[in-house]
């Protein structure tokens, strides 16, 4: 109960916060947002210790052949980076036609356009890289049905913050672990969605472990496995920021069989994902444990809730 209170409170406590800074952060310019959000993330940098720590013991992991100078400017500027993204998503509803035009390059769309136009359901998969909420936000200024399954956070705040910004350009928010969450998304690939899972993290799923910088990491197979039983297509797809920009790069799409392996899936996604990140590490969120072990009860127990419910 006292855990749930101070979940509770300081849920109240960082959405008061995000609201002005959406009220404010909208009525600006970009460069400026984007330039208090680096203020914001250098600041960050320096109060958030714990965190700081834990990027740096990862990006150490992942990068034992770099220097300890080269890791800290690498994580000063994911700090950085995660306060400009935090800036351009209050941002956003600013995005229309032209303004996709003039901030946004998109390379290989146009066979995912195709798929979605013919009522094909496509199941992209993407990490924490660059700002993947403007990539689900402008994806969708396309007319392309776009659905994103999310983890519920401890603040529901936060969750509504982020949803109510998702709506505003048709994008359809389903919360991982809800009653009927399964259920709209094979209606979502059946519909022709574009339905996007962030497979990066280790989380509280039915997992495998897959290579992941040289090391086997604990990854969400559910994902993998809806696309090979509902025959959907998949592609991997990845945004950063460069030079003012936000580049959209889409994998050429592919096909799934019935016989496919969802862990070889997975693991094939994963390396697109870790290749992404080692063309802009600074642009990937290196605080989260994402080797860390889990109670293998844990790891199976949402493939055994499925099967207790059917």
């Amino acid at each position: 109960m006292e855990n749930r209170k101070r979940r509770a409170l300081r849920s109240r406590l960082l959405y008061v916060p995000l609201r002005i800074l959406e009220l404010i952060g909208r009525h600006l310019p970009l460069p400026v947002a984007r330039g208090i959000g680096i203020a914001l993330g250098h600041l960050a940098w320096h109060v958030a210790r714990r965190h700081r720590r834990i990027a740096l013991r990862n990006i150490a992991a992942a990068f034992p052949e770099w220097s300890e100078r080269r890791r800290r400017a690498t994580i000063r500027r994911m700090f950085h980076h995660l306060g400009e993204s935090l800036m351009e998503i209050v941002w956003l509803p600013n995005l229309d036609f032209a303004t996709r035009d003039r901030t946004t390059v998109f390379e290989g769309l146009e066979p995912i356009l195709e798929l979605t136009k013919s009522g094909r359901g496509v199941v992209a998969f993407t990490g924490h890289c660059g700002n993947w909420e403007w990539l689900a936000y402008s994806a969708a200024t396309f007319g392309i049905p776009v659905t994103v399954l999310q983890r519920e956070r401890n603040e529901p705040e936060m969750n509504r913050f982020i949803t109510r910004i998702r709506s505003r350009a048709g994008v359809h928010t389903i919360d991982r672990g809800s009653t009927g969450a399964a259920r709209e998304m094979m209606s979502a690939i059946k519909r022709g969605s574009f339905l996007a899972f962030l497979i990066d993290q280790n989380i509280r799923t039915e997992s495998a472990k897959v290579p992941f910088f040289g090391r086997p990491a604990l990854t969400p197979i559910g994902p993998a496995k809806l696309a090979i039983r509902t025959g959907a297509a998949v592609v991997s797809v990845f945004i950063e920021r460069r030079n003012g920009k936000q580049y959209v790069r889409c994998n050429p799409p592919m096909e799934t069989r019935r016989d496919d392996d969802p862990i070889a899936l997975t693991a094939l996604i994963t390396a697109d994902i870790e290749e992404q990140i080692r063309r802009v590490p600074e642009q990937w969120v290196w605080m989260h444990e994402r080797w860390r072990e889990r109670p293998e009860w844990e790891v199976k127990a949402s493939a055994l809730r499925r099967t207790s419910t059917r």
